[in-house]
C-alpha cells in the first residue's frame, strides 16, 4: 500500500480548522494573505492537504513566536526557497555522483592499443 500524496488536498475547511485548532475564518484570512493556497474542488469549496496542514502549524509557530503576518509571509517564502534550493543539491549531487563513478566494465583494462604499447614498452622496444 502506498501513502497518500501530502500534496493532495483531501481534507474540508471544518476539518482542517479542527485539526490545526484554528477558526475557519483564521484559514480564510491566511489564504487571503498568501500564506497558503488550498486545492478547490470544480465547485470552488477549499481541500487542504497535509502540506497545508504543516504550513498553518508553521504559521501558528510564527504567530505564537512574535512575527507578524508580512514577517511570517517572508519567513515562509524563505523556508520555501531553501527547502527548494536544497532538493536541486541533492539531485546535482546525485547527478554528479553518477557521472564520476568509474565504469567497472572496463576500469583497469586500457584498450587493445594501449595494451600492446604496454607490453612493447615491457620488453624495451
Amino acid at each position: 500500500m502506498t501513502a497518500p500524496d501530502p500534496s493532495k488536498g483531501v481534507y474540508a475547511i471544518s476539518v482542517a480548522a479542527d485539526l490545526v485548532g484554528m477558526g475557519m475564518q483564521q484559514l480564510r484570512w491566511y489564504e487571503a494573505q498568501g500564506l497558503l493556497a488550498p486545492e478547490r474542488t470544480s465547485g470552488g469549496t477549499r481541500r487542504y492537504s497535509e502540506n497545508d496542514l504543516t504550513r498553518l502549524r508553521r504559521i501558528d509557530q510564527l504567530l505564537d513566536s512574535g512575527l507578524n503576518l508580512a514577517g511570517i509571509a517572508m519567513v515562509m517564502d524563505l523556508q520555501d526557497e531553501v527547502h527548494d534550493l536544497r532538493h536541486e543539491l541533492t539531485e546535482q549531487q546525485a547527478t554528479t555522483a553518477e557521472l564520476t563513478q568509474p565504469q567497472s566494465t572496463t576500469a583497469g583494462q586500457g584498450t587493445t592499443e594501449e595494451q600492446s604499447t604496454t607490453a612493447e614498452e615491457g620488453r624495451g622496444a
